[in-house]
């Protein structure tokens, strides 16, 4: 029994005329009476009880029409509503984002979205750097932004932006007036860094070893924004993604470039290579792109 079938039943039941049901379905008679007559057959007996000048319904088709109907309307809620989603006009997508892309830059692009699809809802998480790729790797989300993964064969990577990391100084410090601060001089304070295993924390440690240098950590911290408030507090100096700028600034603390070595890492949209997107979630890179499209560098 097939959608065809039932809607070719229910309109010769609601019209009792062939002539006039064929012509509702654009179909010839003969084809109508064909359908009509394959679904007597499949459920076994007759629906419709035909003279030469009457149709009428007989009990087994009497009890047939409400559910026809029941199904029907099922499918055409279900078509308007897969219609709706590749059209844009409804969906719902979930994003998994760092928390420092997610407290800066994301609400820019969240609202070029907004501005094109007002009917997809887009829920947020804000989670640290490695978390976003685990939930994308896991199927929990269609979309997350955090630092390239590297090579991982079941991830795609789409980058959005270089991010350079900058010092974070207390606002009295003496060296707040300087153009840019060498890892050398910084590494003579204490340093107030995220906890393991932090994808920034590792990073840091890493690119210091390639150049000889070690980091000796005073105070560790899970969140950035505890990170910025103990600098502005005086406990000591740390190095966040440029990203944290305008955060560790609200927290009172001083940033400028830190060089010998520079430090930088790629930002942008991770997906599943082997998962077809949603027609919402495409849309979402699309515009995420365009909206950060002159940061990449």
């Amino acid at each position: 029994m097939n959608v065809k079938q039932l809607r070719a039943f229910v309109t010769v039941a609601r019209t009792l005329s062939f002539a006039e049901a064929a012509n509702i379905l654009h179909l010839s008679q003969p084809t109508l009476s064909l359908t009509i007559k394959n679904l007597e057959d499949l459920l076994g007996g007759r629906l419709l009880s035909r003279t030469t000048r009457t149709i009428a319904l007989t009990p087994e088709g009497d009890a047939l029409l409400p559910i026809a109907k029941q199904l029907l309307a099922q499918w055409d809620n279900a078509e308007e509503e897969i219609h709706q989603r590749f059209s844009l006009k409804k969906g719902k997508i979930a994003i998994a984002a760092m928390p420092s892309f997610a407290a800066s830059l994301l609400p820019e692009g969240l609202l070029n979205y907004h501005q094109k699809y007002p009917k997809i809802k887009v829920e947020i998480h804000d989670v640290l750097a490695d978390t976003v790729v685990d939930m994308v790797r896991q199927g929990r989300l269609e979309i997350g932004i955090s630092f390239d993964p590297g090579n991982n064969d079941d991830l795609n990577f789409k980058p959005l932006m270089k991010d350079r990391f900058i010092a974070v100084l207390p606002k009295d410090h003496p060296l707040r007036t300087a153009k840019n601060i060498s890892w050398k001089i910084l590494l003579e304070h204490d340093f107030i860094t995220l906890q393991r295993p932090s994808s920034v924390r590792q990073l840091i440690e890493e690119t210091l070893e390639q150049h000889n240098l070690t980091l000796s950590v005073a105070y560790d911290a899970h969140q950035l924004a505890t990170v910025g408030r103990m600098v502005a507090t005086g406990l000591g100096v740390a190095v966040v993604p440029a990203l944290c700028e305008q955060q560790m600034q609200e927290q009172g603390a001083y940033c400028l470039p830190v060089i010998e070595p520079t430090i930088a890492r790629d930002i942008g949209i991770i997906t599943r290579s082997r998962t077809q997107l949603s027609t919402a979630a495409i849309a979402m890179i699309d515009v995420l792109i365009r909206t950060f499209e002159k940061r990449v560098n």
